[in-house]
């Protein structure tokens, strides 16, 4: 269908979901409609999340929902209180103007009276997590014995929180005259086993491979010491300033920690786990759905049921054992159509695992390098100035403050201002990477061939196959409009011999130092005799010299204006 219109659904409902911005449906939504409006047979949904598996089977069942009757006709059953609260808000929404149907969420940590009153006056409709559903069930408020239609939503993620054993009761009480709906993002074994005890000829609709990452999500990864994820995670944070999105940890107790650290540092975070209150944990996703948070540190249990649209950033503090935990955090970025990324940062040991879920998840990952100073510096200037060019000015606000700031600033020209008005909001971080180390771990070097196609996150090693290297200088820098990538390409391009390796390049403003290998000392200095760069001529020395010694006197030049 290329319309919501066109798949029979009643006028009410379109009426309703046009008024949330509903045009056309989502691939799980299309095929799944379809088929629960035109067939009793039970079905397994496969989709990642933030596909739209919420309106595929929440519209067709608000649709066959008897109002007349005060039976529970619907369960819908899923992990945490959050999806809990969050589907009960978007199928209030479907039956906006179906008033007679109504809707309850029973779920952990809230009162269990409140809920069980609502049960009684009659709901057609109830969505619960397993725990607290079977509580209501066992004190015979809950009766399932009259339910048409038993959805289990992210159901990969119920298994993974241990709630089996309450699924396995829940669904062998239920009316054996009833359509099973099993949506997952995942088919593991244990999915594959509650489908064939529990459900009759289910149908199989999917949106995408199974056990496979959305099309629309980057992966990719930095490989540094495990002593240095901390200062890599900064930088990450920094060169993309205007990120909103997830760090996740192992624990706890390492969730906390590296808040806490990103706190103290001034980045606009907090921490999402178990040991904190449930009052707690809704003042920090209040903050964090309504945009006031940048970055929320979570473990994944505490971070199941987070219904976000527009993260920009999943970020894995550290790689999960299971391919599909990872599956399940980078699916929470590039979500109802938009694009993401999720980013490792992977230690030498944790190598391994990149391989394992590139395998079993059909995805690929890419290697890119820790930004270094410079390039943290300008990304965050450009987005300071974006800033200040897209800046609104309510001048009838600022008016009366207008004469003060003209005689105060009045005395600077235009280029003077500018340059103190950038160094007030910039000079902190130019201070802070001013000697910023090089955290990237090495790796062994790629040959000249490689770097000619463009590899711009080649990362330069120490030694190389041939043997040791020797440091040369040469009189260009950064101040030429060079980065290391142009760097590495200025000096393939002279060297020509495509079996020769580059090793480290230590990029400065008006002079640089890079490593041959040593067999190729005299070819390198051949290569870049009469040399010119810009119409500049290049010197190329041997030295001996430290990566940030100066050069000798010989060496030093003017600028060309």
């Amino acid at each position: 269908m290329k319309e919501f219109r066109e798949a029979g659904l009643r006028e009410e409902i379109i009426d309703a979901i046009s008024e949330m911005g509903f045009v056309k449906p989502t691939p799980i939504q299309d095929k799944t409609i379809s088929h629960l409006l035109a067939s009793d047979r039970d079905l397994i949904g496969l989709a990642q999340t933030g596909t739209g598996k919420t309106a595929a089977f929440g519209l067709p069942i608000i649709q066959r929902i008897d109002p007349r009757s005060r039976d529970t006709q619907a369960l819908i059953l899923c992990p945490t209180r959050e999806l809990c609260m969050q589907i009960t808000k978007d199928f209030n929404s479907y039956s906006k103007y179906l008033p007679k149907i109504s809707v309850a969420a029973v779920y952990g940590g809230a009162s269990i009276d409140t809920q069980i009153r609502a049960l009684k006056k009659g709901v057609h409709i109830v969505v619960g997590t397993p725990g607290r559903v079977l509580d209501l069930i066992h004190r015979r408020c809950l009766m399932i014995d009259t339910i048409s239609f038993l959805v289990l939503d992210e159901a990969d993620e119920m298994l993974n929180m241990g709630f089996k054993e309450d699924l396995d009761t829940i669904l062998s009480s239920a009316k054996s005259e009833r359509q099973t709906m099993l949506f997952s993002a995942t088919m593991p074994r244990e999915i594959a086993q509650i489908a064939k005890n529990y459900m009759r000829d289910p149908e199989e609709i999917s949106a995408g491979q199974k056990n496979a990452g959305a099309e629309n999500v980057e992966h990719h990864y930095y490989l540094v010491h495990a002593r240095d994820r901390y200062l890599a995670l900064k930088r990450i944070a920094d060169v993309n300033p205007d990120i909103y999105g997830i760090i996740f940890c192992r624990t706890r107790e390492e969730t906390q920690d590296v808040a806490d650290k990103l706190i103290a540092d001034g980045y606009n975070a907090d921490a999402l786990h178990g040991n904190l209150s449930q009052a707690q944990r809704d003042q920090v996703m209040n903050r964090f759905r309504t945009g006031h948070l940048q970055l929320l540190v979570a473990t994944d249990v505490a971070a199941r049921g987070i219904d976000v649209n527009n993260l920009s950033h999943i970020i894995n503090y550290n790689l999960p054992d299971d391919p599909d935990i990872y599956l399940h955090r980078s699916g929470r970025t590039g979500r109802a159509g938009r694009s993401g990324i999720s980013v490792s940062v992977v230690h030498m040991k944790e190598k391994s695992k990149l391989r394992m879920i590139e395998q079993r998840s059909k995805i690929r990952f890419e290697q890119k390098k820790v930004p270094g100073g410079i390039n943290i510096c300008e990304m965050q200037l450009f987005n300071l100035v974006d800033k200040v060019v897209n800046a609104e000015v309510n001048k009838a606000q600022i008016e009366r403050f207008l004469p003060y700031i003209f005689e105060k600033l009045g005395e600077f020209d235009r280029d003077i201002l500018i340059q103190k008005f950038i160094s007030l909001e910039f000079n902190r971080f130019l201070e802070y990477y001013k000697d910023a180390p090089d955290l990237n771990q090495n790796v062994q070097a790629v040959k000249s061939t490689d770097r000619d196609r463009g590899r711009d996150n080649y990362i330069p090693a120490r030694s190389g196959k041939q043997g040791s290297f020797s440091r040369f200088f040469i009189n260009a820098g950064s101040r030429d409009g060079l980065d290391k990538p142009a760097m590495i390409k200025l000096i393939a391009t002279h060297l020509r011999n495509r079996d020769i390796e580059i090793g480290k390049v230590d990029l400065l403003k008006n002079f640089s130092f890079f490593e041959i290998e040593s067999s190729y000392d005299r070819e390198t200095l051949k290569a870049f005799s009469g040399a010119e760069f810009k119409g500049r001529p290049l010197n190329v020395e041997l030295t001996d010299k430290k990566p940030f010694d100066k050069p000798p006197e010989k060496n030093k030049f003017k600028q060309k204006k």
